[in-house]
């Protein structure tokens, strides 16, 4: 063990802050270096002994690093070193310590998960009045502490989170929805609602609680026998009682899983004998079979009647959006509307549900509806984003100049170099700290000057981060001011000789490459994916290895890592798939990170179809709001390269039928 002593690294820094504490504002760049050289010979070996669990070390470090910027992390470190043991007490002190700081809100949300594991809702309660960003495992967390306390509407916040919901929910969200069942605003009703949607999804561990909880007597071994053979059972099920009426939906929701038309058949058969309200929600499990299983099932039109059909039972908003989804994709603006009008308030007012509310309306034709519409695409043509995009084309209003640009000021730039906030994140970025240590720092720095309503700061952060090719904080920041904005910042433009010479090389519009990159690695040249993409583009090694082929060059996976061949790679990859794709941009979008054999799946096979329809009911969401941010990106850097007035309208244009031609490549 090294001799403990205070390094002179940290002398410097205690120099910057006699400086300061004397109203000496040093440059950014000297603060910076300062700032690194004590983080580089203390925050690094303070975070080998953390990782070894050397708590003395820990301690040393904790009394050399009190005058740097990074001065809460070796007794963060310490803390987090059996989290769970620790006394609430450590934990709000050192949350009054740092008051505001990213690894404050850190640690508490961390404490606050590992005693609600731990069923410790006092300790929670003690801390968590100081938690201000929570996520959602967080927010549950601490609804079951303040409810565990007395306060039994605590809970109902998160309603709408998880009560009906069927996909992934984490444990610490997973009892909130058992809780709720006994809570005075919950409904027999809403208690019957939830048991029919779990069990329609084949939830039978959140469907058991529901129905104990209403009386209805479902045995689990029975639920199991069923699900071996639904149709079986369903030849034979008696629907008499509201206990007979659960186990058929049980009962259809798994014949549909594999086979939804013998539930249509069944439906068919038993219409004459089953109350109305069964009958109808007996559609509904057959069309959301469907609507959540088009890689399977394909789309289906028959889908949008079956949904019409269940109309008069409530909807969840999962249930309402495969329905709205579905609708869109065949152009049926009724069925649209019923769907939005089944949405909850707060999903009917999201952005992407007005647009097409908008759109719906605007179908009926008669001067009512087009004057609704157009009140609807101007509020939303306040923004540029996709859905803001959209409604300025429907508009008929020019997109043909770039905003005017807020240029940082002296004093933005010097409240942003003492804010302790960006200070922090500066000094992680210049010791190269891992990721999760500058990113959180800076997202952190953000988010309370947003609070703080200073866009100048931020701006001043983001072309600070730009100037040190930090490019995805840079993007990060630049998106997330209020009132003023810098569209340059916003859609940087690194890297433009390679990416231009390769894109016109081979005919790519670059705007359009601009833009795809921007959402595949923001600009991060040695960006890696969980599934093993690389580089600025997020070439594939397997995508990388048959370019090479093709271009006759030989490939090891190490090149992907070079700037020039990822480009080179990428938009020879984008050219193929645009060209077998029949030259469409967004379908060469969504192939591009499904593939394009997806893409290709998911085109119409009768009759041409509008991109903003194709876009919205893409099955993967991933590719989905992938595809919309992209080409909203390709229409900013239209603008930023001087390409005259841009059309999102025009650039995604209209999806042609499926054609004969196969598909060649990865």
């Amino acid at each position: 063990m090294p001799e403990f002593q205070i390094s002179t690294a940290t002398l410097a820094m205690r120099a910057y802050a006699n400086a300061a504490m004397k109203g000496i504002l040093l440059p950014l760049f000297i603060c910076t270096a300062l700032q690194a050289q004590a983080a580089d010979s203390d925050f690094q070996a303070a975070q080998r002994a953390a990782q070894s669990g050397n708590l003395t070390a820990l301690d040393m470090y904790r009394q050399q690093m009190q005058d740097s910027v990074l001065a809460p992390y070796p007794e963060y470190w310490q803390l987090n070193k059996d989290l769970v043991l620790q006394p609430a007490d450590a934990i709000r002190d050192f949350a009054d310590r740092y008051p505001n700081a990213a690894i404050s809100e850190k640690l508490l949300g961390d404490y606050i998960e590992a005693k609600a594991r731990a069923g410790d809702y006092a300790s929670i309660r003690q801390v968590a009045s100081r938690l201000t960003n929570p996520d959602s495992d967080e927010s549950c967390a601490v609804a079951q502490a303040t409810a565990t306390g007395g306060d039994v509407l605590a809970l109902s916040s998160l309603r709408n989170d998880v009560w009906l919901k069927t996909g992934k929910i984490s444990d610490l969200c997973s009892t909130i929805a058992d809780q709720l069942l006994s809570s005075p605003l919950i409904s027999d009703d809403d208690r019957v609602q939830r048991l029919r949607t779990m069990l329609r999804a084949g939830l039978v561990n959140r469907a058991l609680p529901v129905a104990s909880r209403l009386n209805i007597p479902l045995d689990a071994s029975k639920l199991a026998s069923i699900a071996t053979s639904p149709s079986i059972y369903l030849a034979s099920a008696p629907i008499v009682t509201l206990q007979d009426q659960m186990y058929y939906f049980y009962a259809l929701g798994q014949l549909a899983t594999d086979n939804p038309d013998a539930v249509n058949d069944q439906l068919t058969r038993d219409q004459s004998r089953l109350p109305p309200a069964t009958l109808q929600y007996g559609y509904r499990i057959l069309a959301m079979a469907y609507a959540t299983n088009i890689m399977k099932f394909g789309f289906d039109q028959r889908v949008v009647t079956w949904f019409d059909r269940s109309v008069g039972m409530p909807f969840s908003d999962e249930e309402a959006e495969a329905y709205a989804r579905t609708a869109i994709r065949f152009s049926q603006w009724n069925s649209l509307l019923r769907a939005l009008d089944a949405m909850g308030i707060e999903k009917q007012n999201e952005r992407i549900w007005r647009y097409w509310f908008a759109r719906a309306t605007e179908q009926r034709g008669d001067a009512q509806g087009k004057q609704v519409s157009k009140t609807f695409y101007t509020a939303l043509a306040t923004d540029d984003d996709y859905y803001g995009l959209l409604a300025r084309d429907k508009l008929g209003l020019a997109f043909n100049e770039l905003p005017p640009s807020y240029q940082p000021s002296s004093a933005d730039y010097r409240r942003m170099q003492n804010d302790i906030h960006f200070q922090r994140a500066f000094a992680l970025r210049a010791i190269n700290a891992d990721p999760q240590y500058a990113n959180r720092e800076w997202n952190w720095a953000v988010r309370q000057a947003s609070l703080k309503q200073d866009d100048g700061m931020i701006l001043a952060a983001a072309d600070q981060a730009n100037k040190i090719s930090w490019f995805d904080r840079a993007i990060y920041a630049a998106e997330r001011t209020s009132t003023l904005h810098n569209d340059r910042l916003r859609y940087l433009t690194p890297f433009r000789d390679l990416t231009e010479k390769y894109s016109k090389q081979i005919g790519l519009d670059p705007a359009w490459v601009y833009g795809l990159i921007r959402q595949e690695s923001r600009f991060v040249i040695n960006a890696r994916s969980n599934v093993g993409a690389g580089g600025l583009m997020q070439v594939m090694p397997s995508t990388a290895r048959w370019v090479a082929a093709r271009i006759g060059e030989p490939f090891r996976a190490a090149q992907l890592g070079d700037m020039d061949t990822n480009i080179r790679y990428g938009t020879f990859y984008l050219n193929h798939i645009f060209g077998q794709l029949g030259g469409q941009a967004v379908l060469a979008t969504a192939g591009y990170n499904a593939g394009p054999l997806r893409a290709k799946r998911w085109q119409p096979p009768s009759s041409p179809l509008a991109a903003d329809q194709y876009t919205e009911t893409i099955p993967f969401l991933e590719t989905r709001d992938y595809v919309k941010k992209v080409m909203t990106n390709a229409v900013h850097y239209g603008l930023i390269f001087n390409q005259g007035q841009q059309s999102l309208s025009a650039r995604m244009g209209t999806i042609a039928v499926q054609n004969g031609q196969e598909i060649v490549g990865p």
